[in-house]
């Protein structure tokens, strides 16, 4: 490095329990916005910042976050043919989550420019998650560039193990952890909150997350910091100000009106409401104020939203009518569809999932591979939020960011109660269509996905229920709202998702757009979302209470044998001959551990039973005392030779032939012929002793 690129690297760094952490700016990507490298460990993440100028007529915020795991990171050639990273993963796709959700509230509301992240993975050590460090360099390029933004902003992953919080445990360590909760905050306040638990208590989860911000609050410092020695002067945005004549025109034309529309409870006929009243008062100004129907709208939007969050703080009555702590009517059918596994309509108000569990055996199983390496994984929630689910027009396209988070959300909170491998050998999927949203389709989707695998007959542990709670601050008043629509989710303070058994919550999600949530606003939003989780289960409970006992006749069913690891190799066979056989025979899936377990499935009972029988034949063990129908396969001069197992043969003394003497082993049997011989002795080196004789009244 030359001197010159050495004064210009600015590296700041503190003990982070116990190993070094590190952020430096300066080094590499010096022509974008911004860029910092952090390192924990032997895990380095880089984050750059691009801006451009705002689009004419655009009328929201153009932020692009992305996040990139290249496999030289950890070492590694990509798989497949191509040999070079293609599309983002679900887990890439779910780390972009979590940069973007905390960050983008934290720009002046006005800004327009291009802003773009992209988040590389340059080194995984396969200790320190690169998920975590991704939203603190993202923060940090953002607050050494001039871009305006409000933060910095820092993020931990918060573990638990043996009874102790922990900040960003290592992957060893989260396997025997029981709280995963990844929180992203300002040095004031909680923006994010994403993660799991095995049934915390909520106490515990606001224990973690206030253990967790302190945690955060040394990284901010850190970077500030950062800023002090390589920070680029910020630019000064002041948002447009208001055309007062403007707000004057459109307050006196809608009057009433937008009082009137807010009230009406169907989500449909409340839209047409609203759109015609923004409709009138753009013709009517049209004239006088023309080219500026966007701002109109703008105006008549940001009406609406202060009458009804006023409504809810002032006078406790909320969109739809109901009460701050009310939830909407549930309704719970399982059983629908004949040829699913399993199958439920969970319905609350106006949103509605149509959720299936789908069983398989282990070839269903998804590879996953990432830094971290391979895995394969057996239990899978997929969610899917078609167009018409919102009565709207629109193209069809693969699962978005959304949908893949809210997939993610949902199977967290069921994994938990999911029965192991032992229990229940299946692999198991779960999809969620949604028929109907108006708030909390992530949340059906947990109802749903518990309904639907008690009706497949899956053993899950406990049911789970999920609620999304709501905040309003207004006028210096606070109300924490249950069962939040997705006008309350629009025009809210706060998206706060909560899972779990009657038992303690299983996963949790959480984005802020206010500062001031204390640690008291936060213990009512988890004791008001556990008393509507208590609610919502019981009514799950009015149309089934725990796993069926028998599988759908269309489920495949899976038999589990133990056999000797030595004899793997007769019953996969020279190149996979024996068990191929043995599939193509039956028609059954036959998956081998190398501990001996075998299990052997297939919808067909008969052919179940047979695949059973050939491979027990492959890999009986002989047993003294036990009379078999073998085949002579060789004859001596002191005796022959008898195959009694697949692979595994006896000698027939010339003495055990039969009850008289025998002169030739040839005047008794023939190689081909079949024999009952019984076993005699087995000794220590495998060798059997067979007896023709004793088996001949057998």
């Amino acid at each position: 490095m030359t001197k010159m690129s050495e004064a210009a690297r600015k590296i700041v760094e503190l003990d982070f329990h116990g190993e070094t952490l590190s952020m430096e700016s300066g080094w590499v990507a010096k022509q974008a916005s911004g860029a910092v490298i952090i390192r924990h460990g032997e895990t380095m993440v880089m984050a750059t910042v691009c801006d451009g100028p705002a689009r004419p007529g655009i009328d929201f915020f153009p932020l692009v976050v992305e996040y990139q795991e290249k496999a030289y990171a950890a070492g590694n050639i990509p798989g497949g043919f191509f040999k070079r990273e293609g599309r983002p993963g679900t887990h890439e796709i779910l780390s972009c989550r979590l940069i973007d959700r905390p960050i983008r509230p934290l720009f002046p509301d006005g800004y327009k420019d291009e802003v773009q992240i992209i988040v590389n993975v340059l080194s995984a050590d396969k200790e320190h998650s690169p998920d975590v460090l991704g939203i603190c360099a993202a923060s940090a390029a953002l607050h050494v560039s001039h871009l305006p933004f409000l933060g910095p902003i820092a993020a931990v992953r918060v573990g638990r193990v043996n009874g102790a919080l922990v900040t960003n445990p290592s992957s060893t360590a989260l396997k025997s952890s029981d709280i995963n909760i990844v929180i992203a905050a300002t040095a004031d306040a909680l923006v994010m909150v994403e993660g799991g638990a095995n049934c915390a208590k909520e106490s515990d989860i606001v224990d973690a997350l206030y253990y967790g911000h302190d945690e955060v609050k040394k990284l901010i410092r850190l970077q500030e910091e950062l800023r002090q020695k390589a920070g680029r002067t910020k630019v000064e945005f002041t948002a447009p100000e208001q055309d007062t004549i403007l707000v004057g025109r459109v307050d006196s034309l809608i009057a009433n009106r937008l009082d009137e529309a807010l009230t009406i409870t169907d989500k449909l006929a409340r839209r047409d409401a609203m759109k015609q009243v923004e409709a009138d008062v753009v013709v009517a100004l049209a004239e006088e104020f023309p080219e500026r129907e966007r701002d109109i709208l703008n105006l008549v939007h940001d009406k609406g939203k202060k009458i009804a969050r006023t409504h809810i703080v002032e006078k406790k009555v909320r969109i739809d009518g109901r009460g701050p702590r009310d939830v909407r009517p549930i309704e719970c059918q399982t059983s629908l569809l004949p040829r699913a596994h399993g199958s439920a309509l969970f319905t609350r108000g106006e949103t509605q999932a149509l959720v299936t569990a789908t069983l398989g055996t282990s070839v269903d199983a998804q590879l996953i591979d990432t830094l971290e390496g391979k895995s394969d994984k057996t239990f899978m929630l997929h969610y899917n939020f078609p167009p018409f689910s919102t009565g709207e027009a629109k193209m069809l396209r693969g699962a978005g960011r959304r949908e893949i988070g809210h997939g993610a959300l949902a199977e967290r909170a069921i994994a938990m109660v999911m029965p192991t491998e032992a229990e229940f050998p299946y692999v198991v999927r779960i999809v969620s269509e949604i028929m109907e949203s108006n708030g909390s389709s992530s949340m059906a989707s947990v109802c749903g996905g518990s309904l639907a695998l008690m009706d497949a007959g899956v053993p899950i542990k406990e049911p789970v229920a999920g609620v999304a709670m709501g905040l309003i601050s207004e006028g210096g008043k606070i109300e924490v709202i249950t069962d939040i629509l997705g006008d309350e989710d629009h025009f809210g303070d706060m998206d706060f998702k909560i899972c779990g058994t009657k038992d303690g919550v299983t996963a949790l999600q959480m984005d802020i757009k206010c500062d001031g949530l204390t640690r008291a606003i936060m213990e009512q939003a988890l004791d008001q979302a556990r008393e509507a989780r208590l609610h919502i289960l019981g009514e799950m409970a009015k149309t089934i209470t725990e796993p069926k006992t028998e599988l759908s006749k269309y489920a495949p069913r899976i038999t589990t044998i133990k056999i000797n690891p030595d004899k793997i190799r007769e019953l996969i066979g020279p190149g996979g001959k024996v068990i191929q056989s043995i599939t193509k025979e039956t028609g059954v899936k036959i998956d081998i551990s190398d501990d001996g377990t075998v299990l052997v499935a297939s919808n067909d009972e008969a052919s179940k039973n047979r695949a059973l029988q050939l491979i027990e034949g492959i890999v009986e063990e002989p047993e003294i005392g036990k009379v078999y129908v073998g085949v002579v396969k060789r004859i001596t001069d002191f005796g022959a030779f008898v195959e009694i197992l697949p692979g595994t043969d006896g000698l027939v003394h010339i003495s055990q032939l039969a009850n008289e003497r025998v002169k030739e082993v040839t005047d008794v049997v023939k190689e081909g012929d079949e024999v009952k011989v019984r076993v005699l002795d087995i000794d220590r080196q495998g060798r059997i002793r067979l007896s023709r004789k004793d088996a001949l009244d057998a």
